[in-house]
């Protein structure tokens, strides 16, 4: 079931549901795309009405963000659980290596994506890597990196590009790159490969992840910013409903 929220639909399904749709996906053999919504991707696509159209026309949206899932409570529309784009990857992994699903892990820094593959058979040794590639291209390479992509033939491929470049890669290209599923994950693969380490588990359990990745890294308080605008929307429009 979707629910709305400030013009957007998410999904309110289950890291466990949600998986299961990921894999009726790949059955389908069709490009799909799925958007790990954030508060600063919405509250951004409130004016950026081509953000809001890659959300509106993703074929499946999870709840990425504390602050997502509480606007949703605010809204009198639930959700089950946070659905991370890291959590959601990983979730994916033992049934990718049983499946036989092959994946492509396309950005961050050079050689990240690599290492990340790396470590990710190592978990999982009879996963099928299909291929990497850096995220430090230019415009006139990316009809290449499409090729590249295409040619692997990935079940998979998980973009880490960053919001809203990443989902403006895999819906432009989707439909050339024929990958039946896609989907943008942020800083994960420099989390997978070791280069940058994910919050303690204690910090995601009180949700509150935002702040250990804000002490980790201070540069981030611009983008932090964003959250108390992002929660002041949310209370004008289903609090006092202005």
């Amino acid at each position: 079931m979707r629910i709305e929220l400030l013009g957007a639909a998410i999904d309110n399904l289950s890291m466990q549901e949600t998986v299961l749709k990921v894999t009726s996906f790949i059955k389908e053999d069709r490009p799909c795309q799925i958007v790990t919504l954030n508060p600063e991707y919405l509250y951004r696509a409130q004016k950026q009405s081509d953000w809001m159209r890659l959300v509106r026309e993703a074929e499946l949206v999870t709840p990425d963000g504390t602050g997502i899932v509480w606007a949703c409570r605010m809204a009198g529309r639930p959700v089950q659980e946070r659905v991370t784009g890291i959590d959601l990857m990983l979730s994916l992994m033992p049934v990718a290596e049983k499946e036989g699903w092959r994946i492509f892990l396309l950005g961050s820094g050079p050689g990240v994506a690599e290492e990340a593959a790396k470590n990710l058979k190592k978990q999982y040794p009879e996963l099928k890597v299909a291929g990497t590639h850096h995220g430090y291209f230019k415009a006139e390479e990316e009809k290449e990196i499409v090729r590249q992509i295409k040619e692997a033939r990935p079940h998979l491929l998980f973009v880490a590009l960053g919001m809203p470049r990443q989902e403006q890669f895999i819906d432009q290209y989707k439909e050339e790159m024929q990958v039946p599923v896609s989907m943008g994950v942020g800083g994960s693969l420099d989390v997978i490969a070791g280069r940058v380490q994910r919050v303690p588990p204690w910090l995601q359990k009180l949700q509150l992840e935002w702040l250990g990745r804000l002490i980790k890294e201070p540069s981030r308080w611009k983008r932090q910013l964003v959250l108390p605008k992002f929660a002041g929307l949310v209370i004008k429009k289903y609090l006092f409903k202005w």
